[in-house]
């Protein structure tokens, strides 16, 4: 069965959260033992999520509005 776009948008949100939590705590075990690799993944993973958070967002709009 498809999803429709509430359900995918629900779902890319709460992926997106974990991913920017994971970034987060990446970032800051970068900053703890001044790793820069760490802290540059890490919020490149933040972005990432924030970004897919939005994404489940327009998705979940976009369902209300056809």
């Amino acid at each position: 069965m498809d999803k429709d776009l509430t359900q995918r948008g629900v779902e890319n949100q709460t992926e997106g959260k974990g991913k920017e939590i994971k970034g987060k705590i990446r970032e800051e075990v970068g900053d703890a033992t001044d790793n820069e690799s760490q802290q540059f993944k890490g919020k490149a993973q933040k972005l990432e999520g924030k970004a897919q958070q939005k994404f489940g967002k327009a998705e979940r709009k976009l369902d209300e509005n056809i």
